[in-house]
């Protein structure tokens, strides 16, 4: 039993994804840094605010609301809120991690691309005259076993049966 365990964690799927995962950890974190301390104190100052994730707009206040408090304080009070800040920064981090990954893809795709451009240059040996087939040419495609063998079944053309009491 632990043989087959190890047979299957081993394999080079298994350790490519879990790399995958690992460095995919690390990159989200990378992310979330460049949004937070980046972009959304750049945003903040358009929309004349510290941090942008602290901006909501009040859907219902509670008796412990006081006008001005942050996203996170007036959740706290019990006020119904809608934190478009925090929105914002979840969208932003979405179009950051696609457009890196589009590139990272595109990236991949083209060194895959110069791989099979260097294998097509490498001209390719005629076969010698030993190693031809002289076999005739082979036969033309049958029709499936579906098809209707007699010309007066209609079974399969369920559409044709106008043409069935024609004929």
């Amino acid at each position: 039993m632990f043989k087959e365990f190890k047979k299957f964690a081993l394999k080079g799927n298994v350790v490519d994804m879990a790399v995958g995962i690992i460095i995919g950890g690390a990159f989200s974190a990378i992310v979330s840094s460049l949004v937070n301390d980046i972009f959304m104190p750049l945003l903040g100052l358009i929309f004349n605010t510290g941090d942008l994730n602290e901006k909501y707009i009040l859907l219902k206040g509670s008796d412990a609301y006081v006008e001005g408090m942050t996203a996170s304080q007036a959740t706290e009070a019990g006020a119904s809120i809608l934190g478009y800040g925090k929105f914002i920064g979840f969208i932003i981090t979405f179009i950051l991690v696609a457009l890196v990954l589009f590139f990272v893809v595109k990236g991949i795709n083209k060194l895959k691309d110069m791989g099979k451009k260097e294998e097509e240059a490498k001209p390719a040996s005629a076969p010698s005259a030993s190693r031809r087939s002289r076999t005739t040419p082979p036969a033309a495609p049958t029709a499936p076993a579906s098809f209707p063998r007699k010309s007066k079944d209609y079974r399969f053309f369920p559409a044709a049966e106008g043409i069935k009491a024609l004929g």
